[in-house]
């Protein structure tokens, strides 16, 4: 998304997030996590479903933030809602029931295109890092190392020395292992939506 010169007013909640801001987390806690918990229990889960739903949704916004400029151009409550409401009709999907309905929040109908396309993106952006964590969490020990190492900057020569390896064999591991969570994340079944 590209930066905007006026971001809406609710872009503090974002920065909230983002800084770690307990009172207004605790605002939006207190401002937008009775509604959803209601809908997600007219809408098949309980209590603590809606509550893990509003903590995923939370995470998620908090973790698409971190990732580029973030400027939010509709409301907080929007936006997070339909985060909550695509993590409960992922949720249901899971274990086979029956889609969440349309209905939306009171007060929350008419926030346009930018709230559905900004959740969209959200929970597409997170959908996929879950995915590329559960597959690197399934490479081997020195693969996951290697990586973990290579990515955080280390130069490879840094990284087959802390290893105990060859430079040559740090860099052909590397490269098996990039395409061992690459062959792995590309066939799992979800792969394909989450591309685009």
């Amino acid at each position: 998304m590209s930066p905007i010169n006026n971001p809406h007013p609710d872009q503090r909640y974002v920065e909230a997030l983002l800084q770690n801001d307990a009172a207004l987390i605790r605002e939006i806690y207190e401002r937008f996590s009775a509604e959803t918990i209601r809908w997600v229990g007219r809408n098949g889960g309980g209590a603590e479903d809606a509550r893990d739903a509003f903590q995923e949704a939370l995470i998620a916004v908090t973790q698409r933030a971190r990732k580029r400029d973030f400027e939010l151009t509709c409301s907080f409550g929007a936006y997070l809602f339909l985060v909550v409401r695509g993590k409960w009709f992922n949720e249901l999907k899971k274990r086979k029931q029956q889609p969440v309905t349309k209905e939306a929040l009171d007060g929350l109908k008419d926030e346009g295109e930018d709230a559905s396309r900004m959740a969209e993106e959200t929970l597409l952006e997170h959908q996929r890092e879950l995915l590329f964590r559960e597959k690197f969490l399934l490479l081997p020990d020195r693969c996951r190392e290697l990586l973990t190492l290579s990515w955080k900057g280390a130069r490879m020569n840094e990284v087959a020395e802390l290893m105990g390896v060859t430079y040559a064999y740090a860099r052909k591991k590397k490269s098996d292992c990039i395409a061992t969570l690459m062959e792995s994340i590309q066939l799992a079944p979800d792969f394909l939506h989450l591309t685009l």
